[in-house]
């Protein structure tokens, strides 16, 4: 093991991918990654609060298997692994729900966010806070990178941590949040946040013709070509400061001057993302199932020995080892 402090990041398995997750955590996870020790998971026990499709399920650990390597992880380099192939995270939640009370879970920010829409909440979803307490803890993860907006996970963590420590001595140190300040809420399709739960997504290894038609279904006002345009309420110039960067001082003075039209702007957008994407996609495509298959295996024994390690401490701790 490095000396290096402990990264751990991971993404549900729950949908493809899309440009919204690219900006705002994988293309981050391939630029920190050279820093840390870093482990980086696909989160398939969490996607089970979501997902009913075994078939799908399966399908969808491969995708993003893929999209990791495809980003740039380098299997050499960081552990890529299923969080079902080590079982002692499934032991960790137990073993902290025994410590946390309801009223402190249902502060959660997904829990709420279910019973503010009048929906029922199952209690894998209830229970979200404290698995992901210990797939942060197992490894004695030092940073973990999320968004502002995920900060509450780290602090369930920290939570678990202190009160397992408080409970039955120093086991687990408490980890700190990477925060990814630089990295704004990327709009969906419709303006509101990119999110797969949404359905408002373009697609981030899509073929051409699909990313296209995403595009072109951003929502706009309509305003005609020739009236300004304000680029600050605008979805599709929201997404150009993220991918066309080199266009946007020609762009900012088109929109103020109505020489450009929304369709044109749409089709330089869909071109641009076009340009970032094309390479990631031939490297994806080049991978097999065989490699990733080989990779997350070996990943998932690396993973394991180390939470394995952890665990025969916490099983001493709270004592049920003889």
């Amino acid at each position: 093991m490095s000396d290096k402090k402990i990264l751990l990041s991971g993404m549900q398995p729950s949908g493809k991918m899309h440009i919204g997750n690219y900006l705002g955590a994988l293309r981050q996870f391939v630029e920190l990654y050279p820093s840390y020790d870093s482990l980086f998971m696909i989160a398939d026990y969490h996607a089970l609060t979501s997902l009913r499709r075994a078939d799908q399920l399966r399908a969808n650990i491969m995708e993003v298997a893929k999209d990791y390597l495809a980003i740039g992880l380098d299997p050499e380099k960081v552990v890529i692994f299923q969080q079902s192939d080590v079982p002692e995270h499934a032991e960790l939640t137990w073993i902290f729900n025994c410590l946390v009370t309801v009223p402190f879970l249902m502060q959660a920010h997904a829990f709420k966010d279910k019973q503010s829409k009048g929906l029922e909440a199952n209690v894998g979803l209830f229970d979200y806070p404290m698995l992901m307490a210990a797939d942060i803890l197992i490894y004695g993860t030092d940073v973990v990178p999320v968004g502002q907006d995920q900060r509450q996970h780290v602090e369930y963590a920290r939570e678990a941590a202190s009160k397992f420590n408080l409970a039955f001595g120093p086991v687990f140190k408490e980890p700190a949040e990477y925060i990814m300040e630089n990295v704004a809420i990327i709009p969906g399709i419709d303006g509101r946040k990119m999110s797969k739960s949404y359905g408002n997504t373009i697609p981030l290894f899509g073929t051409d013709e699909e990313i296209k038609t995403a595009v072109a279904n951003i929502k706009t006002d309509s305003t005609p070509k020739g009236q300004p345009m304000d680029k600050d309420k605008d979805t599709v110039f929201a997404l150009h400061r993220h991918f066309s960067q080199k266009d946007l001082p020609d762009l900012e003075k088109n929109y103020q001057e109505g020489s450009i039209g929304y369709q044109e702007s749409k089709n330089l957008l869909a071109e641009n993302i076009l340009n970032m994407i094309r390479p990631l996609r031939d490297r994806r495509d080049a991978i097999s199932d065989k490699k990733v298959i080989d990779i997350l295996k070996t990943g998932g024994e690396k993973a394991r020995e180390r939470a394995e390690e952890k665990m025969r401490v916490v099983r001493k701790a709270v004592g049920v080892t003889l």
